[in-house]
């Protein structure tokens, strides 16, 4: 190990002196966009400042394989709303907070619902070891309903399912758990954010990589361990290949613990290092902002000399480029991302059209006022819901960029299909929420069942108004913002022969006090987006202008709609399930004293999004009593499958109690989310990169929930593997 943690450190320390040189850069950008704006259109929809923390989103039973045992064991798997997949041995052991078995972090897993696919791409993953046909496989599942997770360097997890619907509704949960922990970087870090993308990319070009990286994935710490594995790899692979002993089947497992081993050493090393800097740089920061504000002027001043110089240098080379290269093929970009993207915002609205109507129907026909608060509460979880915005989601998965994909350098359409998931995800939860805050308006004037349902159905009108301006505004912003994804990277590369060599010489223009807030690479490269960017801003116009898929023009603005709207947003976040109890009357808050508020109710009230659990009372199919001899290995298939039919029984009421927040102690490594900062987006290249979200740490299980301790019962031994501590506790990423 000794080559590898000094291989290590030394990619480590080459990076990290990127993100240095990056965050000055960053830092003076956001200062700049505080003072001057973004020039964005004003969003019409409210969005939501208290997110809603206590929902768990699905949980559920699936049978996992344990590795260790060779055995597939029962597992109570739960998803909180930090989607970090947990999971307990049991249902009882969840409800009596007994430390969980694993806490996933997803982040940079594919999914994979077919053993074959998961045999093939182990067997391209370490050459030479494809298993002879007819030999015994690495994995045997004993349904037909697999659900497995891959990582290219860390551990894999396999589940099955007993059906068809229960592995789609899986799918669609562990696919809202990855999409999410990709975007592992917070949307509000104007300045960590922006830095550490932009170091990513001008690292990687500086190995002359170029284009898309389907590893951007997770929190910087993650980031930072694929971006070692990606140089590592290789390395080790040819060292450790021709050393490992055996059938095909167990060099391809020795190879995963190695490489998970080797990550997961990588991590703990990035961790510490990226610390280190990041408290490093956040020190210097008052004195940089000091140097900002005063001379500001100064510093646009002197990068717009260099800039004119850049621009003079490169201009010519650049102009040529893009009529050539890029221009031709704009129109053909555009339009294969919009088609799917716009059926995906379609459908958005419609999910949100039939719901609102939905329980409009149930006011009128079932439930009137007093059921409005369990209506709603429901309502309000919509964006959240994998199952509900599925249909959204899967409209992104017929984006095909043929042909375009190889010219351009893209590696994989999963950056743009993610990223647009996530904008619908946003609206659809934008929609929502004004929605609440108007129907809560509305409410407060004391309507009758009729008036209610009229105000619905106004309020309704409204905010799809809303949704649709706001709609046009965010896809056209992630066009552009893909089209530059697209472009950028392939310029840089085209010019990087004749230009690259030439940009040192620039440096004499930069005075050495701004030297930390100018860089002449991050500059060269602003003049060649905005070689392309008139092409590409035309080309967004001209689709707007003929209204393609419902967007708007850039001319068409919504002034003063509704003036007061974003004053109701600051209130207090509406608590449906607390104000209109269905116990209340005639639609009047029935507000609930300490008393009736016990902890006991919240516990009973958690805020499930999706309510699908199976019942274990009759026990786990294979939890074998000591005595009884167990499946030797996972061959045995056709006993398997036996105890498997036994142990699925039918489904019970959601779990009693949501998930704290938080991290368990020393169990799963994850960095701190980077200080916030209030100013717009800082770079016009932050965006050439993915990865922007909520940061997402894995949930805590606490023993004070109910008010008392409750030890680990003796019951439910540890499992002790080279992945778990000495609790028990798989430490994962």
């Amino acid at each position: 190990t000794g080559w590898m943690g000094e291989k290590t450190g030394k990619i480590l320390t080459e990076f990290l002196q990127f993100y240095e040189d990056q965050y000055g850069v960053a830092l003076f950008n956001s200062m700049r966009h505080e003072i001057e704006g973004t020039g964005l259109p004003q969003a019409q929809l409210l969005w939501r400042k208290v997110p809603l923390d206590e929902r768990i989103i699905f949980s559920g039973n699936l049978f996992q394989y344990q590795e260790d045992s060779k055995k597939w064991r029962n597992r109570f798997s739960l998803v909180p709303h930090n989607y970090g997949l947990v999971l307990y041995d049991n249902k009882v052991a969840y409800e009596r907070q007994v430390p969980p078995r694993a806490v996933i972090n997803s982040a940079g897993y594919k999914i994979l619902t077919s053993v074959d696919q998961y045999l093939e791409l182990i067997g391209n993953s370490l050459p030479g070891t494809t298993a002879k046909s007819g030999s015994a496989p690495i994995l045997k599942c004993p349904t037909q309903f697999p659900l497995i997770l891959w990582h290219p360097y860390a551990r894999h997890y396999y589940f099955c399912m007993m059906t068809e619907a229960e592995q789609d509704k899986w799918q669609a949960v562990l696919q809202d758990c990855i999409r999410h922990c990709n975007n592992g970087i917070p949307e509000d870090s104007k300045v960590e954010g922006p830095a550490f993308t932009d170091a990513i990319r001008m690292y990687r070009q500086s190995k002359e990589l170029y284009g898309t990286w389907e590893m951007l994935c997770g929190n910087e710490v993650q980031i930072l361990s694929n971006l070692v594995m990606e140089e590592l790899g290789p390395e080790l692979k040819a060292e450790l290949s021709p050393r490992l002993k055996g059938k095909p089947q167990e060099r391809q497992r020795q190879w995963i613990q190695i490489s998970d081993a080797v990550y997961r050493m990588v991590y703990e090393q990035a961790k510490a290092r990226f610390e280190e800097v990041l408290s490093k740089v956040q020190q210097m920061r008052p004195a940089m902002q000091a140097v900002i504000r005063t001379d500001m002027d100064q510093i646009i001043t002197s990068k717009e000399h260099l800039a004119s110089k850049i621009r003079a240098f490169i201009l010519p080379k650049a102009e040529v480029c893009v009529r050539n290269h890029v221009q031709p093929y704009i129109p053909s970009i555009l339009e294969a991302l919009m088609v799917p993207t716009s059926q995906g915002f379609t459908e958005v609205r419609d999910v949100f059209f039939k719901e609102v109507t939905d329980m409009n129907l149930n006011v009128i026909n079932e439930g009137g006022i007093d059921k409005l608060g369990e209506y709603m509460e429901k309502l309000s979880r919509l964006a959240y819901h994998p199952l509900k915005m599925q249909s959204c989601y899967e409209k992104m998965e017929s984006l095909r960029l043929d042909g375009l994909q190889q010219r351009f350098d893209v590696s994989s359409t999963s950056v743009f299909k993610q990223r647009a998931q996530i904008h619908m995800r946003e609206q659809m939860d934008n929609a929502v929420y004004t929605f609440e805050t108007l129907l809560h308006q509305e409410l407060g004037k004391g309507p009758t069942k009729e008036e209610l349902c009229k105000s619905i159905q106004r309020v309704l009108e409204r905010v799809l108004k809303k949704y649709d301006y706001d709609s046009s505004s965010v896809r056209k912003r992630f066009f552009r913002e893909a089209l530059l994804q697209v472009s950028i990277p392939f310029l840089l590369k085209k010019l990087a022969p004749t230009c690259k060599s030439e940009l040192p010489r620039f440096q004499e223009l930069i005075f050495e006090d701004f030297a930390k807030f100018i860089l002449v690479e991050n500059t060269y490269e602003e003049v060649v987006l905005q070689t392309v960017m008139k092409d590409i801003l035309q080309a967004v116009k001209e689709a707007a202008v003929q209204r393609k898929h419902n967007l708007y023009r850039d001319s068409m603005v919504m002034h003063n709609s509704d003036p007061n709207l974003h004053l109701l947003a600051e209130g207090a976040p509406i608590d449906w399930g607390e104000e209109y109890s269905n116990s209340g009357g005639g639609g009047s808050p029935s507000p609930s004293t300490p008393e009736a508020a016990t902890l006991s109710e919240k516990r009973r009230r958690a805020k499930q999004v999706v309510s699908v659990v199976q019942d274990e009372e009759a026990g786990l199919p294979f939890e074998a009593s000591p005595e009884s001899p167990s499946p030797a290995s996972p061959d045995s298939v056709t006993e398997i499958q036996g105890l498997l039919a036994q142990g699925l029984r039918a489904e019970s009421p959601p779990p009693a109690s949501p998930l704290p927040n938080g991290a368990p102690a020393g169990e799963t490594p994850q960095p701190e989310a980077a200080p916030e900062a209030s100013s717009p987006p800082a770079s016009p290249l932050q965006h050439l990169l993915p990865g922007k979200a909520v940061d997402l740490g894995p949930p805590k299980p606490s023993d004070q929930e109910t008010g008392e301790q409750v030890s680990s019962p003796s019951s439910h031994p540890a499992l002790h593997t080279t992945t778990e501590d000495s609790a028990g506790v798989q430490t994962e990423f």
